[in-house]
């Protein structure tokens, strides 16, 4: 028996196009409830939610402000009631599921699985070239990493939507994960308590992501700011618990870690290729050895990119959409230029919403 948590601020726009797609999941009804968590609203999501059919929580706490307290405030009251659920899954506001989700949770939560990662995607946007470099993110992130992690024995780590944990997990290591990357901070607590997390590629959730890129600046600073904190406090530990505990599955994760993403390793061998070949054009007689050995690199690199994606079966657009990748590495270097200059920010902040083609898909609400 599951409880599908849907942590929401002022979602009245996708709040709907959301529940059709959990209303339509190929479960027994019974043995399912949605739960909105409003969330510090000033809108109506909860009244829209209400209508159809989902339970709502309605939150009020300006101090304790994000989706970590929210859902540690859910959780708690979902672990007291009676009778108890078996499994809480997390889904976040603006996003379709598959429909076979809860089919495959309940698979792998009888044969032990804790706690289990879906396949966390974007739709396809093909005229929109900042999300469709997300989505290429996102496939390579969010699916081949995890599938090469399952293959090793490695904890998948937690994406933040579609995540599922037994109730008993929550119980004996209930959410403290409070940071801008709260599900990557709660991900790497349960590791360090010895909880892997599962990885099941069977089922997905697919997210809509901002096609203008200045809308997705909120997005991305949130999760470039918040991933520093959590590797000063994580990354020590888990480096000791990989020695200690001569586990490898600690160093992996601290490897994932503190890996700068593959777009700023990709940006610092260009500037290096470039600095190499402006040293063999002013006669620098070792320099002819760099620059191949810099090309080189950036040949390992690229076929890296494509076979992950080949990996991931993508289609024809998500090959296209490596051509902006020089340009997503300029308006990222443009948004650090921001955070270095202006500051990150300790709270977490909505991205705007846009209309995409989930909504189109969605279609008109299906009520319970």
């Amino acid at each position: 028996r599951f409880a599908i948590v849907v942590p929401a601020h002022d979602e009245e726009t996708t709040i709907e196009k959301t529940l059709c797609s959990l209303y339509a999941i190929d479960y027994l009804p019974n043995l399912f409830d949605v739960i909105i968590v409003a969330d510090n609203c000033s809108d109506r999501t909860a009244e829209v939610a209400r209508a159809q059919g989902a339970t709502v929580y309605e939150r009020k706490n300006l101090f304790l402000r994000g989706k970590g307290y929210a859902l540690r405030w859910c959780f708690d009251l979902l672990l007291d009631k009676k009778p108890g659920y078996d499994a809480m899954v997390v889904v976040d506001a603006d996003s379709m599921v598959s429909r076979n989700f809860l089919i495959v949770m309940n698979s792998y939560l009888g044969t032990g699985a804790k706690a289990i990662q879906s396949a966390d995607m974007v739709e396809p946007q093909p005229s929109a070239w900042s999300a469709e470099v997300t989505r290429v993110a996102f496939a390579l992130y969010n699916y081949v990493r995890p599938l090469g992690r399952r293959v090793i024995g490695c904890s998948a780590g937690l994406r933040g939507n579609g995540m599922c944990f037994a109730a008993d997990t929550l119980r004996s290591s209930p959410w403290q994960a409070y940071s801008l990357a709260e599900d990557l901070e709660y991900g790497l607590e349960l590791l360090l308590g010895g909880t892997t997390v599962l990885f099941a590629p069977e089922a997905s959730v697919i997210a809509s992501m901002p096609r203008n890129p200045r809308t997705a600046e909120s997005q991305r600073a949130r999760w470039e700011t918040g991933r520093f904190p959590v590797i000063r406090k994580y990354a020590g530990q888990l480096l000791a618990a990989a020695f200690k505990r001569h586990s490898f599955k600690a160093f992996d994760a601290f490897i994932d870690l503190v890996i700068p993403p593959i777009v700023n390793i990709f940006v610092a061998v260009m500037v290096l290729f470039s600095l190499s070949l402006l040293l063999w054009g002013v006669g620098i007689e070792e320099s002819p050895r760099f620059v191949m050995l810099w090309l080189m690199l950036i040949g390992i690199g690229v076929f890296h990119v494509v076979a992950g994606l080949y990996a991931a079966g993508a289609d024809r657009s998500m090959y296209k959409a490596l051509l902006h990748f020089p340009r997503y590495a300029l308006w990222k270097l443009g948004l650090y230029i921001k955070l270095l200059r202006y500051g990150g920010t300790e709270e977490w902040i909505r991205t705007t919403r846009e209309h995409s083609l989930l909504d189109t898909v969605a279609g008109k609400g299906i009520k319970k």
